[in-house]
């Protein structure tokens, strides 16, 4: 397995939605890598994490998994027992350790301004659904996404579910204990403070932090080529071959 390139695997998070990989996606494809950006259902961790699980089983080979925001606790959870997975990328990414949920982390250090910006309404399967309120996508998710586009993605954006983010992860340990991880965030992120970011990757002991000077939570369209950067990283450490530049 280790002289196989790993197939790229990205999971957006909440208010995202897969094409939001686009730009990355562009540049591993000029990489000639393998990538697929899965659909991420957003109703809760464990349905969630199943199907990320169902996605990678499908494939054949060594997979490196990536996770943007609340995408990065379904990583966390889909790899618990995924023996193919031999990365994880977290981008402005949640990696919980057992017993922790996103919305615990994100309010763990001071500095989100994400709950200002919620807009709630109720779902007929039960609970309730948060998006971020059209007019403050722009400042809250994407400061650095020209404006148009940030327009555009406020409109495109998919809900998530409270149960979702406030799900505990249940595995007896998380994946970043026994698989290599890489972090990449924004120090302007105004979902996740940069300083759970910078706990949550000192804790997993990574490979390598990439802390990105102005970038905002949507890292992976304003900053796609320092994302592809690092994920290209995870995909040739020692033992594999090296991804062409």
């Amino acid at each position: 397995m280790s002289e196989q390139t790993p197939t790229v695997v990205l999971v957006h998070g909440a208010f995202a939605e897969s094409a939001s990989w686009a730009g990355v996606v562009e540049r591993l494809r000029a990489r000639d890598v393998d990538v697929l950006a899965v659909a991420n259902p957003l109703r809760d961790l464990e349905g969630d994490a199943r199907y990320v699980r169902d996605v990678v089983a499908s494939l054949t080979g060594p997979v490196v998994l990536v996770g943007h925001s609340y995408g990065g606790a379904v990583i966390t959870a889909a790899a618990a027992d995924l023996p193919s997975v031999v990365g994880l990328v977290y981008v402005a990414g949640f990696a919980p350790r057992a017993g922790e949920s996103a919305l615990e982390l994100s309010s763990r250090f001071p500095g989100s301004t994400l709950g200002e910006t919620l807009q709630t309404y109720p779902v007929s399967s039960g609970g309730v659904e948060f998006r971020i309120a059209p007019d403050a996508f722009h400042h809250q998710f994407a400061a650095d996404v020209p404006a148009p586009e940030a327009t555009v993605m406020a409109l495109t954006q998919r809900p998530v579910t409270e149960a979702a983010l406030s799900a505990p992860l249940r595995t007896a340990t998380a994946a970043w204990e026994r698989v290599p991880s890489w972090f990449v965030f924004g120090d302007q992120d105004l979902n996740i403070p940069v300083a759970a970011h910078r706990a949550m990757a000192q804790r997993a002991g990574a490979v390598s932090v990439e802390e990105v000077a102005g970038g905002s939570h949507a890292l992976g369209v304003s900053q796609p080529d320092v994302v592809a950067a690092v994920i290209a990283e995870a995909l040739a450490p020692a033992g594999r071959p090296t991804v062409p530049a």
